[in-house]
């Protein structure tokens, strides 16, 4: 993909760094314009642009702004609830009349507002699930939209007034009964995610196929400027520091909660330990097992279709990556009840997890977000209280130690970003749309954003058994 390369140097206002039809993308005329407008030609990231008919039926969220009285009046609220937070935020936003807000200099991220009044009526209607289908939509654009993100990530907690903070219950859309990860549910919650296709994972992850946080060594360089060539280290790096906390070796009889696509099965079966893995991806389940079988280890390692509620039998470690997020927040008791009862004594869990303050997690642990919609049907993050009260609440595991990598996630996620715009033609031809690759980047980015923050962090967690001393 072409990416137009002058945008840094433009000149503002708007009108003047916006090219129409630029380098061959496509530009969507603002509603009521049969002219193409000032959109998304502006393009920095290389994204391609929302086109000027977004398909109904693929997109229902995003295909239209809302419309009608009661939308008008939300989005007439929320544009002016947006000024004034914006107002006192490190960016510059840029309207189509070329009016600015923000108090950033020359430095600072760059949003651009291609149709304000469709933006405010997204976020009006849809909160901050808004702010994403706006910009699958293309009513607004980033130079860094990881940038942006991250500085309303660092601010999340003030950008509504506090008053009105508590009434975002009464209108906000909560979530779906049918996606709440009972055992009936998980199955079609986790394929709507990774069942999309190997081959589209495969054109931004590394040789690995690992879709979790690496741990970069020291050698690498400064996290902020790692480059690709030394991902697929930090990654083994990362599954191999796991195995060694779980105490996995010769003859382990190790469970695996989560299977991936199969890269720690497969360094497990390399030490001599015996794996049984569990996975709810049909996707993820097939090239992991075809992966584990040309590496000459299919003896060792069973890939098994399986809630991790019916796993029975006893091991000796159990290891889990990045899948305590994908559980839900009523279901924790009986994530770690299962870890409990397999676990022969003596045993050890190494799972690494993604958290959030414990705070924001009891203030959200309601919500409905742009991710649960489009990214992780039924998904939500622990927080490291959380995973320390539920195990003493309802399991005989204690954690032992823990390592917080919460930057490392971030180079892997620029990484990818990098590597998923590098592919956009690939991504094309696998049948992805330009709003879906739009979605997928902002998902990227809104990850990125919560690790850069501060939002966000990953932890390498270790639980045992421990003997209560009396």
């Amino acid at each position: 993909m072409t990416l137009i390369d002058d945008n840094e140097t433009a000149p503002a206002p708007l009108r003047e760094k916006i090219r129409a039809n630029a380098e061959g993308y496509a530009v969507s005329p603002a509603p009521g314009e049969d002219a193409p407008h000032l959109a998304a030609a502006w393009n920095p990231t290389g994204v391609p642009a929302s086109p000027a008919t977004i398909d109904a039926d693929l997109w229902p969220g995003v295909a239209q702004p809302p419309s009608g009285a009661k939308a008008a009046i939300a989005g007439k609220a929320a544009g002016f609830l947006f000024k004034g937070a914006v107002k006192r935020l490190p960016l510059r936003v840029e309207y189509p009349d070329g009016s600015v807000l923000g108090t950033g200099g020359p430095d600072v991220p760059v949003m651009v507002m291609v149709r304000p009044e469709a933006f405010e009526a997204r976020i009006g209607d849809n909160g901050l699930i808004g702010l994403g289908e706006s910009f699958m939509a293309g009513d607004w654009e980033a130079n860094d939209l990881a940038g942006v993100l991250e500085v309303f990530a660092a601010s999340v907690g003030t950008l509504i007034p506090t008053p009105l903070q508590k009434l975002q219950t009464l209108y906000l859309p909560r979530t779906p009964r049918q996606e709440r990860n009972a055992e009936q549910n998980t199955r079609s919650n986790i394929s709507r995610h990774y069942d999309l296709s190997n081959d589209l994972f495969s054109n931004f992850l590394d040789s690995t196929m690992s879709y979790s946080s690496a741990l970069f060594p020291p050698g690498a360089g400064p996290l902020g400027s790692v480059g690709w060539e030394a991902l697929a280290e930090a990654q083994r790096a990362k599954i191999d520091r796991l195995l060694d906390k779980a105490g996995v070796g010769e003859g382990t009889r190790l469970l695996e909660i989560g299977t991936g696509w199969g890269e720690l099965a497969l360094r497990a079966a390399v030490r001599g330990a015996t794996v049984y893995s569990v996975t709810l991806s049909s996707e993820q389940q097939a090239l992991a097992q075809e992966r584990i079988a040309a590496a000459g280890y299919a003896d060792r390692v069973t890939v098994a279709l399986q809630d991790y509620r019916a796993v029975e039998g006893e091991y000796d470690a159990v290891v889990s990556v990045e899948m305590i997020e994908a559980v839900g927040y009523e279901y924790w008791p009986n994530y770690f009840q299962t870890i409990d009862r397999v676990l022969a004594p003596g045993g050890k869990v190494a799972i690494q997890a993604i958290t959030m303050p414990h705070g924001r997690m009891l203030a959200t642990r309601d919500a409905y977000t742009w991710v649960h919609k489009y990214i992780f049907p039924g998904g939500f993050l622990p927080s490291v209280r959380a995973i320390e009260s539920v195990t003493q609440q309802h399991t005989t595991l204690r954690v032992r130690e823990r390592m917080g990598l919460g930057d490392h996630y971030a180079a892997t996620l620029r990484l990818w970003e990098e590597r998923f715009l590098e592919r956009s033609h690939e991504v094309a031809e696998l049948g992805f749309d330009a709003v879906f690759q739009r979605m997928w980047l902002f998902y990227l980015c809104y990850s990125r954003a919560g690790f850069q923050s501060g939002y966000l962090d990953v932890q390498q967690v270790v639980l045992d058994r421990r003997e209560v001393q009396l």
